[in-house]
């Protein structure tokens, strides 16, 4: 147990050799996705040096004049790649446009693939010749250290250890460098990311640059979410709580304003939202339903809720 109360795991017991520490692992995870539904990993695919020099990378990027990013922002996408400015994204269910702006990296496909994937492009930064290469290379150490959670998630479920291999491999995962620009006056009820949950499978968080998450247990109470310094915080986002039929719980979770001596100082959070392939079906699993839980959701695909919720956060129209 890390010391906030978030279950801590420790991906080496997977990859082991020993089926006990991999069992264990396996138990661990899926305790902690039925209670809180969120943990904090060790041992993942993130090295130190990458993940500083992304957090170099971004911050230049941020620092960049406002009429320079704004070049990066892309017409009728829905933000799926390139920048969004401040304020233009909200929580579902509010009208008050959170404190922060972000980018966007997605999906690398193979030239053999590109035609039976219509993702937008991802978007080089001229300014900054480093950038997209770091990107890139996070996002794909990310996406391998998600499979190996998901692999656990299927054997917890009694799925085949791979069910979710070929649902995500070329899944509309997103990489998202955020950042909260300093609050210089009362921000009239908004924050810098009012509570939600997560639309996609599971969200991997690496350790931001400032506090201010927080999550809320199932009693209601909300607690800090902060990793150690070498430890991901991953949580079950709806996708995946509506796949398990709420087995495995989408936790709502915010980042709240910093007292207000500590306004002038910015946070970076780089979150990695790994989304299935559109055509995954997210039909309530048969094993996830009996007496005492029927099913809750009605069928849809992956693609299909992606824009749904899109819509309710103001990303699209």
């Amino acid at each position: 147990m890390s010391h906030n109360g978030i279950p801590s795991v420790d991906l080496a017991d997977f990859l082991s050799d020993d089926p006990a520490r991999k069992q264990k692992f396996v138990n661990e995870i899926g305790d902690a996705y039925q209670t809180i539904g969120f943990v904090s990993l060790k041992n993942h695919f993130l090295s130190d040096e990458l993940v500083d020099n992304l957090y170099k990378e971004v911050k230049k990027f941020f620092d960049l004049d406002e009429e320079v990013k704004k070049k990066y922002e892309i017409p009728g996408i829905g933000g799926q790649r390139g920048y969004t400015s401040f304020g233009k994204e909200h929580a579902k269910g509010s009208n008050k446009g959170d404190l922060k702006e972000f980018w966007h990296f997605g999906q690398y496909v193979d030239a053999a693939d590109k035609a039976k994937f219509d993702y937008p492009e991802n978007v080089d930064v001229e300014e900054l010749p480093e950038f997209a290469k770091v990107g890139k290379e996070t996002y794909q150490q990310l996406e391998k250290t998600g499979i190996y959670v998901l692999r656990a998630l299927a054997l917890f479920l009694g799925l085949d250890e791979f069910y979710f291999d070929d649902k995500v491999k070329n899944g509309n995962s997103i990489l998202r460098p955020i950042h909260y620009p300093p609050i210089t006056g009362e921000p009239d009820g908004a924050v810098r990311a009012g509570a939600h949950g997560d639309i996609n499978l599971i969200t991997l968080l690496m350790g931001a640059s400032a506090g201010g998450l927080q999550v809320q247990r199932h009693d209601g109470e909300w607690v800090d979410a902060i990793p150690e310094a070498d430890e991901l915080v991953i949580n079950v986002g709806d996708m995946l709580s509506r796949h398990t039929n709420n087995k495995l719980k989408s936790t709502i979770h915010r980042v709240v304003n910093p007292p207000k001596e500590e306004w002038h100082k910015p946070r970076f959070s780089i979150p990695f939202f790994m989304h299935p392939i559109s055509e995954m079906k997210l039909d309530v699993l048969e094993d996830c339903i009996d007496e005492n839980n029927p099913k809750q959701f009605d069928d849809i695909t992956a693609g299909e809720f992606l824009t749904q919720r899109l819509r309710e956060i103001g990303l699209i129209k």
